[in-house]
């Protein structure tokens, strides 16, 4: 875990009803012993420390993983080749969320040529993928279908997009990054308590299938913490896909099993959707927020748009003089994110398929319009908002890990199966577990998915294409040298927590440890609730019930991954909601 020292700084007062709730602090830190001395502390100090380093660092949500990236990057790789290693890995070591049989988004820092990309390898859509496959005959969307079934399956772009990176940007040979995850795999890890627990609370998704089974249980039960977790039919993929390239899973012995695996049980993944994958480089959405540059992933992801968009919104309001968590700050937050996930309901999809208006939802002037809608002392209810318009504006459970090396270069990935280990189906033979990304489609227009949130015709089901998403891989350029790194999973969740965190960096001067650990909030439209973490005072949330906001106290929200690029190196650190993760350098 990361060291904690220190008192609160003033800009940090807000941390404090967290600091007593945060159950990894050892008690000799929470009560000092009766008889100790009076010691005075400077209270420049920061309430918790980051962790540092100078020629490099990567942050992810499992320490065998990071363990990996920064043993790439001490053998001389680059931040793409110890991005590449940690996304194999995970899918060895974070089973629930870690894959190759996913999809996400990588973005780049080049820092020789100073180019940003946006890598997107997000699933597609079968080719026999229909608008109304998730309906029965009357129009009704069939529970679980999109989730729990063969037909949730998306065409998987992770090999493809991990593979991409690496020829292009990375540095090293694809067996030298993925020799690593084949040997976690072939010998084993200890399950860690936070993964038993999610095995546990998993029963029932992967006890329907004896492919899962086989991996993932024990004498009939899920494994326990302490038990080792060997995935021998994981590691000779891995191997094929070490030895052949992206084509083994392709076009090979492994796209093979996976097409047995959707004929034997009715799902609509064939061969000619394996080879036709694509990965597709994409343009970074980018924006100005008081000074620094923001960037993010395009649409298919709706996380850049709308993070700059509610940036844009925010930025006329002098939220350091407000207050960290206040509940002025919180109240402005909230109204801005309304405005933000009405729009994305409305106009975010494929942008191959449908036309996205990004200039229009990033424009200032569209800002400006959608501002004068806040009112200050009061929340508007969400059934009085609407989708803006932005055309005129117009000019013609998830993992993410950060990396960041001693040239500059940056990786932020968040990459996913959807929800826990996805559609819970392990394709017979593979050891690999295949996503339910079909959810993110709209089944129906209105009718919410797993998340809560709505959509429409724009992200409506149909063949090859991707399906709307929240993950939100970011960097932060000042004055065009990179200053921040950061992401998180958490599904309609990931907007937010990755808003919040560059904001309590640049608007409260937190460091990257105290960015994290503030209490976050969340509100996506609809359902008309502002989601809380436990921690704000009775004081701040009696506040915000009187301007009208409507609080559900609910568990936490994001894992954040984040790195600071400063100038005696490197700050980072793991969000301790995931007790699993770790930042390294060295």
């Amino acid at each position: 875990m990361q060291t904690f020292t220190g008192l609160c700084k003033p800009a940090a007062m807000a941390l404090l009803p967290l600091c007593g709730a945060l159950a990894f602090l050892p008690a000799s830190a929470q009560t000092a012993p009766a008889a100790a001395p009076v010691v005075k502390y400077d209270l420049t100090y920061d309430i918790i420390s980051p962790v540092h380093s100078q020629h490099g660092m990567v942050a992810t949500e499992q320490e065998l993983a990071t363990k990996v990236g920064v043993d790439i990057l001490k053998k001389g790789g680059n931040a793409v080749d110890a991005g590449v290693a940690v996304g194999f890995a995970l899918a060895v070591v974070l089973p629930n969320a870690g894959n190759i049989g996913g999809g996400g988004f990588m973005m780049i820092h080049d820092a020789k040529t100073g180019k940003n990309v946006a890598l997107d390898f997000r699933e597609m859509a079968p080719q026999r993928a229909t608008r109304n496959m998730y309906l029965d005959d009357k129009g009704n969307v069939v529970p679980g279908r999109s989730l729990y079934t063969h037909l949730a399956v998306g065409v998987p772009g992770t090999v493809a997009g991990l593979s991409h990176a690496l020829s292009k940007y990375g540095t090293m040979k694809l067996s030298q990054v993925i020799q690593p995850a084949i040997e976690l795999a072939d010998k084993g890890y200890p399950v860690s308590r936070s993964l038993a627990l999610i095995l546990s609370a998993e029963r029932e998704h992967l006890g329907q299938w004896d492919s899962s089974k086989a991996i993932f249980f024990k004498d009939g039960r899920p494994l326990k913490e302490g038990e080792m977790l060997v995935q021998k039919d994981l590691a000779k993929s891995l191997r094929l896909i070490a030895k052949e390239g992206p084509k083994a899973f392709y076009d090979g012995a492994i796209a093979r099993k996976i097409v047995a695996e959707m004929d034997k049980h009715g799902g609509l993944i064939s061969a000619e959707d394996l080879k036709n994958y694509k990965v597709v480089e994409r343009v970074p959405v980018s924006g100005n927020y008081r000074g620094y540059q923001v960037m993010s992933m395009p649409p298919p992801s709706s996380g850049g748009v709308h993070i700059i968009q509610m940036m844009n919104i925010l930025e006329r309001y002098p939220l350091k003089q407000y207050g960290a968590d206040s509940a002025q700050t919180i109240h402005l937050m909230a109204e801005a994110m309304k405005l933000a996930y009405a729009d994305r309901s409305e106009y975010l999809g494929d942008p191959d398929f449908t036309k996205v208006p990004v200039k229009g939802l990033i424009s200032r002037a569209y800002a400006d319009e959608l501002a004068k809608k806040i009112n200050p002392d009061r929340a508007t209810p969400s059934a009085e908002i609407k989708p803006g318009q932005p055309q005129p504006y117009e000019s013609d459970q998830t993992t993410h890990f950060s990396v960041a090396d001693k040239d500059g270069n940056l990786v932020a990935t968040t990459y996913t199966l959807n929800l826990n280990f996805g559609s819970g189906i392990v394709a017979t033979g593979t050891g690999i577990t295949l996503n339910n990304e079909m959810d993110d489609f709209a089944a129906k227009p209105g009718v919410p998915n797993a998340f809560g949130l709505i959509g429409g015709d724009a992200n409506a089901v149909g063949p090859y294409k991707r399906p709307l998403s929240s993950m939100s891989p970011t960097f932060v350029l000042k004055d065009g040298k990179p200053f921040l790194v950061t992401g998180s999973p958490g599904g309609s969740r990931i907007i937010t927590t990755t808003l919040q965190t560059i904001l309590n960096v640049i608007d409260h001067d937190m460091n990257v440890a105290e960015a994290t650990i503030t209490p976050r909030i969340h509100h996506q439209w609809v359902p008309d609730q502002l989601r809380v973490e436990k921690g704000l005072s009775a004081d701040t949330l009696k506040i915000l019930q009187d301007k009208g906001q409507k609080i559900s106290v609910q568990p936490s929200m994001g894992r954040t991954q984040t790195i600071q690029i400063k100038p005696d190196g490197f700050d980072g650190f793991s969000d301790p909601r995931n007790p699993d993760g770790r930042t390294l350098g060295f």
